[in-house]
């Protein structure tokens, strides 16, 4: 068990994971970090969660955020799952080198997740257990990033500096945990390690926590969420999944590695490692260095979150009807409905950001955003800029559109626009749609070195102004977050390191 002590000065914590579902739970022991050290504390998510944000920074807080100190009432443990990665079923990962320190009520009385990174190795380590400053600074903007946005995200509490060097190839950089928070952190592998288990009560607990925490009226008088409550809370993830993606794709996101043991059935978007948003529109790109083959390339991240709903349905099943066939059929037919729900969400998304009212068809708007993501694709304008430049024009002035494309394409996208602006786009709502800050990955990467030699005022400075994305502001960081990156002959890749 985590910490031989247990702080009474530190926030009171539930352990409703580790007392619901053992059979899914490994305990830990973490390795003291000499030297904690607070590199960012998200104080505004502290007082949501009805804590102070002094408490964490104190020399008990350091040691709880660094998973060394126990908080009345925890029960920090691993939780175990299974998965499937680039396509194949793998019987068990697991936290590696994680714990789930509990359940925290924050102030709207829901429970919320604790969990840290990089305490060392768990008995599913694949690893040495241990993570670094950059990766795990990495989380914390870009879960800022995404909640700014609007999209539902796990979001970093704090990233504190262990005072521990960890040696990677040769290179020595300085460690780091990262502490963050989730409506739960239960994953489609999750169910898929349940089902694999010959005591079937596990499943059955497990969607009865999920029904808890994230569907509670769809609990039938108490009862376990079996037959049409089990079928309304796949039904409910299904939808949740199909908003989460479309949201992702309106916002030019790449998550990198969509495999099963990476997703939520809450909807909340985890693991920041190999993710990236778009700068130059390609529908196939790829950020990820181990993702040779482009399977969760952009443009296919929505079938791959089908398939990954296919596998969750297929655990599910079980729960669905006493006859395991039927129960897939069941699973089957509510996962089918992805494609239209999906759909709809990402005609919602682009409505958006069109600025069109809602009494434009949705034809109208699905065949408007499909132009112009083709005249994007062909001439590899940036994505960001073009959205952001649509409310100029639709006040009248095209060049800030015009001038994203080359001279001899110019002539069929003003013919778009004309298309367009007869459906009376409103400059409010493109506003209030397209942000006028993106997380630049080329300025991404600058603040994290800087971050990592020692410097934090450019990764405070960009946190700042990823939290505030629908506003200009001038200072040298915005104004380069605000231009086209420079083109350069080298694609962008990132490395899960988180």
């Amino acid at each position: 068990m985590i910490g031989p002590r247990v702080d009474t000065s530190l926030p009171r914590l539930e352990a409703v994971w580790a007392r619901s579902l053992p059979e899914l739970s490994r305990p830990i022991e973490s390795r003291p970090a000499p030297h904690p050290r607070a590199l960012v504390l998200n104080d505004d998510l502290a007082r949501e969660l009805g804590i102070d944000p002094r408490t964490l920074r104190s020399d008990a807080g350091l040691r709880f955020l660094t998973g060394t100190t126990r908080a009345p009432g925890s029960s920090p443990v691993a939780q175990v799952y299974a998965g499937h990665q680039w396509g194949l079923f793998r019987p068990i990962l697991g936290d590696g080198r994680a714990a789930l320190l509990g359940e925290r009520r924050d102030v709207s009385g829901a429970l919320r997740d604790i969990h840290v990174k990089g305490i060392g190795p768990t008995s599913m380590s694949r690893v040495d257990g241990f993570a670094t400053v950059g990766p795990m600074l990495r989380e914390f903007l870009l879960g800022e990033t995404l909640h700014a946005l609007g999209l539902p995200t796990t979001r970093a509490l704090a990233v504190i500096a262990t005072g521990a060097p960890r040696s990677l190839d040769g290179v020595t950089l300085p460690g780091a945990v990262v502490a963050r928070t989730a409506r739960s952190h239960v994953r489609y592998g999750s169910f898929e390690y349940a089902a694999t288990l010959e005591d079937r009560s596990v499943l059955a607990r497990l969607a009865d926590l999920v029904v808890a925490r994230h569907h509670p009226d769809a609990a039938a008088d108490g009862h376990p969420p079996q037959g049409v409550s089990a079928r309304d809370v796949l039904t409910r993830i299904v939808d949740g999944v199909a908003a989460q993606t479309a949201g992702w794709m309106g916002a030019g996101f790449v998550h990198g590695v969509l495999s099963t043991d990476n997703v939520l059935v809450s909807g909340e978007t985890i693991d920041y490692g190999p993710c990236a948003f778009l700068d130059a529109y390609d529908p196939d790109v790829v950020f990820s260095s181990i993702d040779r083959h482009g399977r969760y390339a952009y443009a296919r991240q929505p079938s791959i979150m089908r398939w990954n709903l296919e596998r969750l349905g297929e655990a599910f099943s079980s729960l669905l009807a006493k006859d395991v066939g039927e129960g897939r059929e069941i699973a089957s037919g509510i996962v089918d409905s992805f494609d239209g729900l999906f759909r709809d969400r990402w005609i919602a998304v682009f409505r958006a950001k069109l600025g069109l009212a809602p009494i434009v068809a949705a034809t109208t708007v699905e065949q408007t955003a499909h132009a112009a993501l083709a005249l994007l694709a062909e001439h590899r304008t940036d994505f960001p800029r073009f959205w952001r430049s649509l409310a100029s024009a639709a006040r009248g002035d095209r060049s800030g559109v015009l001038h994203l494309f080359p001279p001899p394409a110019r002539t069929r996208v003003e013919a778009w626009i004309d298309d367009w602006a007869a459906l009376r786009p409103d400059a409010g709502r493109l506003r209030a749609a397209n942000p006028v800050i993106v997380p630049r990955n080329h300025v991404v990467e600058e603040v994290l070195t800087a971050a990592v030699e020692g410097d934090l005022r450019p990764f405070d400075e960009l946190v700042a102004l990823v939290r505030d994305p629908f506003t200009a502001h001038d200072t040298p960081l915005a104004r380069k977050l605000t231009a086209i990156p420079p083109d350069t002959a080298t694609p962008f890749v990132t490395y899960c390191g988180t």
